[in-house]
């Protein structure tokens, strides 16, 4: 046992009896190195919150709802899945927010194709948010994203995202608080027949408001271990694959949101991927799977190959680094993303 994994809490067994409610994991950015964060919480599926995860980024002192109104109040952003605003109205709206009447909450915002004017206000890039094999330029195109899908969410007080759920493909996601506050909240994996399932989408829960869950609708529910905590400006929530997930705001509120793949995760993405199928469908799907596994072995090994802090940034081993960067100094910063060839999904 290492020296950080001696000293991380260990979470407590609740009996049957006992509110199944336990305070997420909290560690200080400079107590807490990259490799740590990644062998101890990424590689083992466990959340955490890394505080003072953004240190150094402009958009910590720039970014305020005013910030947005003034710059780009006039421009129609997409808020939501059916609802568009312009940027004016909907921070308005945030402003007005109450938790008896909130306002809309905005999160079908993606800023490198929508807003890559902001990318600079986000470097120095958080480490800890890294998208790890997204960054690899041998990934299939759509998750090809060294910017980790990153998205823009902005509410009012009450506001929230409309729906508990884990994020699709497998994949691993963090939430970086820029200004405001915002309670979060998590259930394990194995707690998902106590959340809900909807049929037609099982990775988003029946249940509209884990606040007000109805007990007799929904009898289970009170069966669930409920993790939740605070982000304040510079926390960063890491969300494991397959870890429901619900976040409210207590203040007018700013985060970014991004995905993260690596060795953790690849197999589920894998799956995901590539379901049963039948005739030509399931010969690509097979095609795409022997690829999608190879692959994943291919940037096993290379993400094992070491790492020095001087190593030079030109020559044949540093485009080999690249292929599987395992820090953001590797992948480049946001100048070289290609932002103009992006699609939203």
């Amino acid at each position: 046992m290492n020296s950080l994994t001696a000293s991380l809490p260990s979470i407590p067994s609740l009996p049957d009896s006992a509110p199944r409610h336990v305070a997420l994991e909290r560690h200080r950015a400079v107590d807490l190195p990259y490799a740590s964060f990644v062998r101890e919480f990424v590689a083992q599926n466990r959340p955490v919150v890394v505080e003072g995860a953004m240190r150094g980024c402009p958009a910590l002192a720039k970014w305020t709802p005013e910030f947005f109104k003034q710059r780009f109040g006039p421009k129609q952003v997409q808020v939501s899945y059916a609802e568009q605003m312009t940027f004016a109205a909907f921070i308005d709206a945030v402003l007005a927010s109450r938790e008896d009447a909130p306002g809309p909450y905005m999160y079908r915002l993606f800023i490198g194709p929508h807003l890559p004017e902001l990318l600079p206000d986000l470097e120095p890039l958080n480490p800890y948010a890294f998208p790890r094999r997204m960054a690899s330029p041998l990934m299939l195109r759509p998750w090809r994203r060294p910017d980790g899908y990153l998205k823009l969410l902005i509410g009012g007080i009450g506001g929230r995202f409309p729906v508990l759920h884990y994020d699709g493909e497998n994949a691993h996601a963090t939430i970086t608080e820029i200004y405001g506050d915002k309670e979060f909240i998590l259930y394990p994996p194995e707690d998902a027949a106590c959340l809900y399932p909807k049929l037609e989408m099982p990775n988003h829960s029946s249940i509209a408001d884990v606040r007000q869950a109805d007990p007799v609708r929904f009898p289970l529910f009170a069966q669930a271990t409920r993790y939740s905590t605070v982000l304040h400006p510079g926390d960063m929530v890491f969300v494991p694959s397959r870890w429901w997930h619900a976040a409210r705001a207590l203040s007018p509120s700013i985060s970014i949101c991004q995905n993260m793949y690596d060795a953790s995760n690849w197999s589920g993405y894998v799956e995901s991927l590539c379901p049963p199928a039948s005739g030509l469908r399931a010969l690509k799907r097979r095609a795409k799977k022997a690829y999608l596994t190879g692959l994943g072995h291919l940037l096993s090994t290379l993400e094992q190959r070491p790492r020095h802090a001087d190593a030079p940034t030109t020559g044949l081993a540093a485009r080999i680094g690249r292929l599987a960067p395992v820090t953001s100094a590797e992948a480049g910063d946001s100048g070289t993303w290609p932002v103009a060839d992006w699609k939203v999904r």
